[in-house]
Formats: structure tokens, sequence, C-alpha cells
């Protein structure tokens, strides 16, 4: 009997505040994410895993990481998290006591590798030498497993000029020990506000829209786009093959360039 595939619900860039009503951009990112979560809700079959893949928080608050909680906990779905270039890690530690805490796990026979690209003080990335040591040591020790691995940064540029700059500083040094094991399949990242999609040998890598403003795609300056919210969904079966599609979640607001900035 072949078993039913493994779903994950892939969130990011949430951006939230302390406060419940505050915009980022005219976008009021709290009720953005609600209307996501409602949409959630309908998903059937329920996801069996939620990745919440950075900037979670605009501003780091004890505060905005509690709406995360108040938001997801109720789903009742086993919830992992990593950070973007905008959380506080220590406050998220310390925060999201209801969500797991580990960066590496399975779940059927996947293997789940959580990485940290936050650079402190920069929106672009950089994974530690400590990190990249980590990430080989769980590949090395997981060869039977085909593998998602995870990240706020895009290892890649995207074509976008003011992007561009922000992106994996080191993505040569991931690559080169992603190259070294066939079982990684996937790896997904958040921080471009936009779906993108690129093919390096075996594994394809996936960028996820955010939960509130989008990025205007392959754009010289900063530009939002027109494009509502949007989630990824991806089926994980265990012959290592899999699905992925973006479902976008309708959502209305005037937008604001002058309001609280990127």
């Amino acid at each position: 009997m072949i078993s039913p595939p493994l779903r994950i619900v892939q969130v990011t860039d949430l951006h939230l505040f302390a406060e419940s009503d505050r915009c980022l951009l005219g976008m009021p990112t709290l009720r953005s994410l609600n209307a996501l979560i409602t949409q959630l809700r309908q998903l059937r079959p329920r996801p069996d895993l939620l990745l919440l893949t950075g900037d979670l928080s605009q501003d780091g608050s004890a505060d905005s990481y509690a709406h995360v909680q108040h938001l997801f906990a109720p789903l009742e779905i086993p919830t992992y998290w990593l950070p973007g270039n905008h959380d506080d890690i220590e406050v998220m530690q310390r925060s999201l006591t209801q969500f797991h805490a580990e960066k590496s796990f399975r779940c059927s026979n996947w293997q789940f590798i959580l990485l940290n690209s936050q650079d402190p003080g920069c929106v672009h990335g950089r994974l530690s030498k400590e990190s990249l040591q980590w990430l080989d040591h769980q590949l090395a020790e997981n060869l039977d497993a085909p593998t998602l691995v995870s990240l706020h940064h895009p290892p890649f540029t995207v074509n976008s000029t003011w992007l561009d700059t922000s992106t994996l500083q080191n993505s040569a040094e991931l690559l080169k020990v992603l190259d070294r094991y066939p079982q990684v399949k996937l790896v997904v990242f958040g921080h471009i506000h936009q779906e993108f999609q690129h093919q390096r040998k075996a594994v394809t890598y996936l960028g996820t829209p955010s939960t509130c403003i989008q990025f205007a795609r392959e754009s010289d300056e900063f530009a939002l786009g027109k494009e509502d919210p949007g989630f990824r969904l991806i089926e994980l079966h265990s012959d290592g093959t899999w699905q992925s599609q973006v479902k976008r979640v309708e959502f209305s607001y005037q937008r604001d360039l002058a309001a609280t900035g990127y």
C-alpha cells in the first residue's frame, strides 16, 4: 500500500509588529496573516507540518512573536521556525514556546534541516562556519533520507538589482556542501517576497511569497508587486519525489510607501 505524501506548508516573511494594528507600507500585516490562517484551516487533507522561514517579526518584539503563536498554535500542526534578518533570535527562543525548536529532525522518512542565515545587523545573509560544518554533519549522518533544507536568504540572485544585494553572501560555501549529498531534494527560503524557482543539478531551490507585501519581480529599484499574499504547499513522497505549489490569499489594502519602510 502506497503511503500518502507528507504535506508541508511553508509560511514566510510575516513582518508582525508588537502593535496589532500597525502597518508595513500600508499593509496591516497581522490582518493579512489572519486571512492566510483562515485559508490554512480549509486545507484538506490537513498539513502535517508547518515551516516558518524567518522575518516572523518586523520589530523583534516579544509581543509580535506572541501574535504568531496566538494564530498558529490553535491549528495544532507541528510548527518549526528559523530566523530572518528582522528577527531577534533570543526573543524568539524565549517567546515561541509552543513551537518546536529542533533544527534537524525526521518526519516520516524525510529529513528536515533548518539553517540560521542571519548575519547580525545586516539585511543580507551569511552562514557561519559552524553552521556549514553542522549541516555537513547532519547530511553525512542521514544519507538514507530524502532531505529538505530551509533557510531565510536565497542562495541565488533573482535578477533584481536592489534585492540581489541582500542574498546569501557565502552561497558558494553552502552549495559546495549540498552538492556532495544526493539525498538533498529541496531547498526552500523566503526574504525575496515573491515566487522563485531554480534548478541546480538534482536540487530544486524554491522561494516563497510573503504573507504580507510582495516585491516586484526583476526590479532595479525597490518596488512592490501586485500579487496577493501567499504560502507554499509541498507534498513529499516516500520515494523522494515531491510536488509544490504556491497558494495565494485574496487580501486588499491601500499602499502607503511613506509608512513604516521595509
